[in-house]
């Protein structure tokens, strides 16, 4: 029984041994293997569309940049060869309870497991940046609108910034100070340090601001759409909370009928674990909940803001 197991682990490492395999570029192999070079109609395409890339590769390229934010990028080598690794442990298992159609099933659901953990943790972390973000925005948006000075502004409040927006607008103070020669392009370089369609929104009305101070009236609606945003996640939460809830009640009871079938029936039990028709329904199986999961995933994901 433990033969095809030890074959494998040796197997696996006479491959890592050979190839020089380590966590970098694994991770570079996985990033370049699944993003695919925008061609220049792609890119005009992109840009017409303002639609942000879909696929494999710009999940992962996005999990990079998550972690590289959050001062982590090295973590990314790690998840990707975790992830790997993983993947030949699920074909393993499959293959050592005698299912090779369980392979697809078990291989991608462990892989992921990496994944889904950092995502759980960078979501976290994105909820608490964006409500810190809130009260920054307000925060600097009252000190502003009273002296018509960005600088002094983002100057006087930076002490009750926390991190990571600390680092942003202390950056802009030095840029806007001894860098740019424009307020402008100090604004408009802030603008691209926030990964958020409101903060872009109140930085191109700042950039207004500069042309016509009236347009400063127009800072506070901005800064509230961040409230509205947290409000309607906090409503959605508790239902989506459900929505979660239910899915993992019928994919227990999907998996709890397995041994549940022992008792009821054995030979049922004996023709769905060692019989060839058995096993495929196993598999098929196994493959609708890692597809259903993904679907849950991206159907009970917070809201966010778009133009």
């Amino acid at each position: 029984m433990y033969l095809p197991l030890i074959a494998s682990i040796f197997l696996i490492i006479a491959i890592v041994c050979f190839l020089n395999l380590t966590p970098q570029q694994i991770s570079q192999d996985i990033t370049s293997a699944l993003s695919k070079k925008p061609n220049l109609r792609d890119r005009a395409k992109a840009l017409r569309a303002k639609k942000k890339k879909n696929g494999i590769g710009a999940k992962l390229e996005y999990l990079q940049s998550a972690l590289a934010s959050c001062g982590k990028e090295g973590k990314f080598a790690f998840v990707c060869s975790s992830a790997l690794v993983l993947f030949a442990v699920g074909a393993v298992v499959a293959v050592l309870i005698n299912n090779v159609f369980l392979i697809p099933a078990l291989s991608v659901a462990f892989s992921m497991i990496p994944f889904v953990y950092v995502r759980n943790i960078l979501t976290l972390y994105e909820k608490q940046t964006k409500e810190e973000l809130e009260t920054t925005l307000s925060i600097i948006t009252t000190s502003y609108s009273r002296d018509n000075n960005i600088v002094k502004a983002v100057e006087e409040n930076l002490p009750y910034i926390k991190p990571p927006l600390k680092e942003c607008f202390a950056a802009f103070v030095g840029d806007a100070l001894a860098v740019s020669s424009s307020m402008k392009q100090a604004l408009y370089n802030l603008k691209h340090k926030v990964d958020d369609e409101i903060f872009r929104e109140w930085c191109d009305t700042l950039i207004q601001c500069q042309d016509n101070q009236e347009m400063k009236d127009t800072l506070q609606p901005v800064v509230s759409k961040l409230t509205d945003v947290r409000i309607v996640n906090s409503e959605l939460n508790t239902m989506m909370s459900a929505v979660r809830t239910e899915y993992y009640t019928m994919v227990g009871l999907v998996v709890g009928n397995i041994p549940l079938l022992y008792v009821l029936n054995k030979d049922w039990f004996h023709t769905l674990i060692f019989e060839t028709p058995g096993k495929i329904v196993l598999g098929i199986c196994g493959i609708v909940i890692v597809v259903t999961y993904f679907f849950m995933l991206k159907f009970t994901k917070p809201v966010e803001y778009k133009q």
